[in-house]
């Protein structure tokens, strides 16, 4: 079994959300796919606007996907202990997550002594299928 984990907000769940677990999964032959939910204040911080939805409700619904085979929330300081936590084999990132945790991820994952590969997933339509565009 690999253990992959990807991150996102996932307000709603959409083909391009769709798309992005199965990239993740198609990335070994048994994988164990884990996925992070921003924490609210996170998301407001970053995107600059609250989620549409609270972060239990999106835990609730990244849960329930078929594709997903854990959920969990994100940290509220910093990224590394629930990163730490989880165990990856794998961090797989979405062709748009960027900013200066994504640019020191692997120097932090290998400093914190996790041996997880970082690899960058390809968009799937990203003019249609993106969360900012289908809520208008």
């Amino acid at each position: 079994m690999t253990r992959i984990m990807v991150f996102g907000t996932f307000d709603m769940i959409h083909e391009g959300h769709e798309d992005f677990f199965r990239q993740a999964r198609a990335l070994a032959r048994e994988p164990h796919l884990i996925v992070s939910v921003a924490r609210d204040k996170n998301v407001e911080r970053i995107k600059g606007v609250k989620p549409r939805l609270y972060e239990e409700e999106r835990l609730a619904a990244v849960a329930a996907h078929p594709s997903v085979d854990e959920a969990v929330l994100g940290d509220e300081e910093g990224y590394l202990p629930h990163i730490i936590a989880a165990r990856p084999d794998i961090v797989a990132l979405g062709y748009d997550q960027r900013g200066i945790y994504v640019d020191l991820l692997p120097e932090s994952l290998q400093s914190a002594g996790v041996t997880a590969k970082v690899v960058r997933l390809k968009a799937h339509k990203p003019d249609t299928f993106k969360t900012s565009k289908l809520l208008g």
